[in-house]
């Protein structure tokens, strides 16, 4: 059974990254400039865009942080994203999700500039990947494709079940895996929770994409033997052994299922450090203008 550590790979791929920032500026470029909006105190998204900034400073690029209170309003952060949209020197940049819930996030990604889209959800760009064309992926799912990749997972002609369909990790997965290309070629069923008898659905998976969000969902019932197993979920369970009160536990029992699989990403440790690396590969796209001139 092979680990699939997202920690291990991403840091190669910063190391590769380093390099090519270095190469860029040596020949009279600027430093990649990525920008996060972050809107509250939220401390999961502090932390998350704490690592964007770390990752940021690690292979050179130049990083901005606009920190906004919780009780904004939608006008005005729609003011600041039009900022971002206006400014030259900033290559690409995000809004840490969630937002507080007075202000609608489809909104808010509509007034950005797709051009400097480097999560990869406004409909243009998510319109342009499912015709294949090039474009800003989805972050998560192309960290896992690159994770698949760089771990050389088969995935030609393979049973893929995706669970979850989200716009932000379980439809773009479906795509992306069932269009010509490698990864993909798969057969793709993307399953959910109103799916009837999902466990039969698994057990026929060559690959399974967890994304549905429920802690410990997938047991080793629900796993046939050699399967790939990919767990995008990121839960809070308590834990009173832990000084925290809780741990991290993904969408898969990997306890469970861990001697049947071929494969599996470690929760956490696995697609979570993918997602942040995939970010900085939009964004070098974006400052050398790779998708759009």
């Amino acid at each position: 059974m092979t680990i699939l550590d997202g920690n291990a790979l991403s840091s190669k791929i910063k190391e590769e990254l380093k390099g090519r920032v270095e190469k860029l500026v040596t020949e009279g470029n600027k430093a990649p400039h990525l920008a996060a909006i972050l809107v509250g105190d939220n401390p999961a998204s502090q932390s998350y865009v704490t690592n964007k900034i770390k990752f940021c400073e690690a292979v050179g690029f130049t990083s901005t942080l606009v920190r906004k209170p919780a009780n904004i309003s939608e006008e005005e952060l729609i003011d600041v994203i039009q900022m971002l949209n206006d400014d030259d020197d900033i290559d690409g940049y995000i809004v840490q999700l969630p937002l507080p819930g007075h202000i609608n996030d489809e909104k808010i990604t509509l007034a950005i500039d797709y051009r400097k889209d480097v999560d990869g959800f406004h409909p243009m760009n998510f319109g342009r990947m499912a015709e294949g064309m090039t474009t800003f992926l989805p972050a998560t799912p192309y960290g896992i494709l690159e994770m698949m990749s760089r771990y050389g997972i088969d995935t030609d002609g393979k049973h893929c079940v995706v669970v979850g369909r989200s716009n932000i990790v379980g439809t773009p997965m479906s795509i992306l895996l069932s269009r010509k290309g490698n990864p993909g070629n798969c057969t793709v069923t993307l399953t959910h929770s109103r799916t009837r008898d999902i466990k039969e659905e698994l057990l026929r998976a060559d690959i399974i994409i967890a994304a549905i969000g429920i802690p410990n969902f997938i047991k080793g019932d629900m796993v046939k033997e050699g399967a790939v197993v990919i767990d995008v979920g990121i839960n809070r369970v308590t834990d009173d052994n832990k000084k925290s009160g809780y741990r991290l536990v993904g969408d898969v029992d990997f306890d469970d299922v861990k001697d049947k699989v071929s494969a599996i990403t470690p929760v956490p440790g696995g697609v979570g450090p993918m997602t942040v690396t995939a970010l900085m590969l939009n964004t070098f796209k974006a400052a050398t203008k790779e998708i759009y001139r």
